[in-house]
């Protein structure tokens, strides 16, 4: 495995690659694992950039073979992460983020407990339905089934962000960028006194304000910290 491996969860149309673009410009030695994906491209993608993207009989082949560290359908899709990419950043000294759904992230967790797992959430529904309708006109494929069906999605997945081990609201780029960077640093034993604090804070074990009030737009609740915590 690689010296280190971080997760990204998030619901669609959270920001998560914006984050993880800027955070790959203010952090060395990051690797980021491309996922294969069985979905069309969208927009202005890219094949190898954003996704690999494969037909669906190839990817079957791949899981057949063992190719994957996780895979999993997601909106009737495909998605999965190769083990290539986690030998390869290994083999040149990287850490490794993976940008997968929470089902990947369950298989992830499961076989590499290690691993560093953070979840990304919009402030709000309101919030995450806005952006979801400004993707879908950049993107030309606006359709409110579409939008319906992530945002219903949406809800259920954070309900998951307990299984996670740090969770960060992404209102203002960049203060999310920030504590992004700063839970990077923190694992890695590199992390300043303000980073480490600022890590802390994203604890889901010990919610902020800040967490609690975006979970409970959501309608989830997190334990509350004890006292003198």
């Amino acid at each position: 495995m690689a010296d280190q491996l971080f997760i990204l969860s998030a619901p669609s149309g959270s920001g998560k690659s914006t984050l993880v673009n800027q955070l790959r410009s203010l952090v060395a030695d990051l690797e980021f694992s491309i996922s294969y994906t069985t979905r069309p491209l969208r927009g202005s993608e890219q094949d190898g950039r954003e996704y690999h993207f494969v037909e669906r009989a190839q990817f079957e082949r791949m899981i057949a073979t063992d190719a994957f560290l996780e895979f999993a359908q997601v909106f009737g899709n495909y998605y999965g992460t190769a083990r290539s990419a986690v030998t390869q950043a290994h083999a040149a000294g990287r850490d490794l983020i993976l940008d997968i759904d929470i089902q990947g992230a369950a298989q992830v967790m499961m076989r590499a407990p290690q691993a560093v797992s953070i979840f990304i959430l919009p402030p709000s529904p309101a919030v995450l339905e806005r952006r979801l309708r400004n993707r879908s006109a950049a993107e030309r494929v606006t359709s409110e089934q579409v939008i319906e069906t992530r945002l219903n999605a949406a809800r259920l997945e954070v309900e998951r962000v307990r299984e996670y081990k740090y969770a960060l609201v992404n209102d203002v780029l960049e203060d999310a960028v920030d504590q992004l960077k700063a839970i990077v640093e923190a694992e890695r034993g590199t992390a300043t006194d303000a980073q480490r604090t600022l890590a802390e804070s994203c604890y889901t074990r010990l919610p902020s304000a800040r967490l609690q009030v975006a979970l409970q737009a959501f309608g989830v609740a997190l334990p509350q910290p004890a006292c003198g915590r």
